[in-house]
């Protein structure tokens, strides 16, 4: 078993930005680190020039039970043993990353988004210390400004039998660049199933408002607490514009000189419809930044 590999799931319309990270995996990676792309299976051909002896592309079909139907025109799939609600294409995107955690043959995930870059060397060090996981928490972020935030942190005490989230505020654990402990991820399934009585794919995709991120987070806080070995953390590793708004030409700069010294990754939300010009030169910036002088 590896130490770890980088998962990205991804679609067409962020296949420009895919091979970008892709380039930046195999730049700033070990030679025994491999990167998994997940897409929908017609956009299979599309990506299928990306695959090479380190980058590997799986559709989505291939993590899922054979039960599970696209449908393409919906971006949506159905179970047709319980066809309502159908599951929404951005919740099936986390389920495959759960998915893929326990059949891929890693002990730690990196779950990096589409609009990811690596800048700097993304070592098992990187990682963890030891037996500890690096943990993103950001404690005291979550409050009645993102009120999807708190229906996520519900949506997931639920699936975990928990009671009801005390008031905000309460943690964050969203990160476009991401570490999940394969054993962990385990541990949370067996527990869903356990409290739902049913696969935990079907539990994870009855939900209308899920985050992937918010239900690790909660159950390694508050299922496991001291024995998930983890070393929290409130750096993302990765300086990143969220948008919503796009990037403007005169804040480049600024986004360079914010780089950290043990950010390893940048990221410029392709929601931000930033121009490709400005993404280009932010991210020129940030490489020079960080290359080595001499």
């Amino acid at each position: 078993m590896s130490s770890f590999a980088v998962l990205t799931p991804s679609y067409a319309p962020d296949f420009q930005l895919c091979r970008e990270l892709n380039r930046s995996v195999l730049e700033w990676t070990a030679p025994n680190v491999d990167h998994h792309l997940v897409v929908p299976r017609w956009d299979r051909e599309l990506f299928a020039p990306l695959r090479g002896p380190r980058t590997h592309v799986w559709t989505v079909e291939e993590l899922l039970p054979r039960r599970m139907l696209s449908v393409k025109i919906l971006n949506a799939w159905l179970d047709p043993r319980r066809p309502y609600p159908p599951v929404r294409g951005w919740v099936m995107q986390q389920i495959v990353k759960f998915a893929a955690a326990t059949k891929l043959d890693a002990e730690l995930l990196v779950l990096a988004d589409s609009d990811v870059v690596l800048v700097r060397p993304v070592t098992v060090d990187t990682l963890r210390r030891g037996e500890q996981v690096r943990f993103y928490r950001s404690d005291d972020a979550v409050d009645e400004r993102l009120p999807r935030h708190l229906r996520w942190h519900e949506a997931a005490r639920g699936l975990l039998a928990l009671a009801p989230p005390g008031p905000p505020p309460l943690p964050d654990y969203i990160s476009a660049f991401n570490v999940w402990d394969r054993r962990v991820v385990l541990a949370l399934r067996d527990r869903i199933e356990d409290v739902n009585g049913r696969p935990w794919l079907d539990a994870i995709a009855s939900q209308l408002h899920i985050s992937e991120f918010i239900l690790y987070g909660v159950f390694v806080d508050e299922v496991l607490g001291a024995s998930a070995k983890v070393i929290p953390a409130d750096s993302m590793l990765c300086n990143s514009h969220w948008g919503p708004e796009p990037m403007a030409h005169a804040s480049v700069p600024q986004f360079v000189r914010s780089l950290q010294p043990d950010d390893v990754a940048v990221m410029i939300s392709s929601q931000s419809d930033t121009e490709p010009d400005v993404r280009r030169r932010a991210l020129s910036g940030v490489r020079a930044s960080v290359a080595p002088e001499g």
